[in-house]
C-alpha cells in the first residue's frame, strides 16, 4: 500500500491505534510518514527539526488517536494538521529563546524569504488548485497543465495534443471557467 491509501483503510489503522495495537500504529507510521514528513520539511526546511517534529507528531498520534472523530476530516487531514501545528509550535519556540537558533534557520530568517505560514498558505492553496484540476476531463487538464507548465501557445497545443485549435482553446476557456469555480467553492 502506498502513502495515499483509501481513507477507510486510515480511519480503520487511527482506530485500531486507540485501542493500543502496535502493528497498527507500525502500519500507519509507514504508509503517511513520507507524506507528513514533507509536510514538516516545508514549513521547517531542515531535515533534523522535520524528523523531531514527525517524532513528537506520531507520539501525540499514539496518545490522541481516541479523540480522532472521523465526521469531522479524514484521517489525512487529521494526520496533517497534527504535523503542520507541531512545526509551527516548534518555530514558536524559536521565536522565544526555547531552541537553538542554527546559522542556516537564522539566515532563511533574515532572508525574507516566505516563512511557515505563507509556505502552509501556498502548500494549501496548491492542494486545492490539485483537486480542482483532477476534476477536470483530461483534455482541458492537458492543454491547461501544458500552457501553464511549458508554456505551449495555443497552436503548440494543438499540435503536441493532435486536436484543431478551436478545441485546444475551448478547453482552456472552459476548463479554467470550472477552476475557478471550484476554487471559490473550495473557499
Amino acid at each position: 500500500m502506498d502513502a495515499y491509501q483509501n481513507t477507510e483503510d486510515l480511519t480503520d489503522l487511527v482506530a485500531r491505534v486507540a485501542l493500543g495495537d502496535q502493528k497498527a500504529y507500525r502500519r500507519l507510521y509507514d504508509v503517511t510518514s513520507a507524506k507528513l514528513f514533507s509536510v514538516a520539511i516545508r514549513i521547517l526546511r531542515n531535515q533534523g527539526r522535520a524528523e523531531e517534529v514527525l517524532q513528537d507528531a506520531f507520539i501525540n498520534v499514539w496518545n490522541s488517536a481516541g479523540s480522532y472523530n472521523a465526521s469531522l476530516s479524514s484521517p489525512m487531514t487529521w494526520l496533517i494538521t497534527i504535523v503542520r501545528n507541531r512545526s509551527l509550535d516548534y518555530i514558536r519556540r524559536i521565536d522565544r529563546g526555547e531552541v537553538e537558533l542554527d546559522d542556516d534557520l537564522a539566515a532563511m530568517l533574515e532572508s525574507g524569504a516566505p516563512g511557515p505560514e505563507q509556505l502552509l498558505l501556498r502548500s494549501e492553496d496548491a492542494a486545492a488548485l490539485n483537486l480542482c484540476l483532477g476534476r477536470l476531463d483530461a483534455g482541458p487538464r492537458q492543454a491547461i497543465a501544458f500552457a501553464y507548465f511549458q508554456g505551449l501557445s495555443h497552436s503548440e497545443l494543438a499540435k503536441s495534443l493532435q486536436v484543431p485549435i478551436g478545441t485546444v482553446k475551448t478547453w482552456i476557456r472552459r476548463g479554467l471557467e470550472k477552476l475557478r469555480h471550484c476554487l471559490q467553492a473550495e473557499d
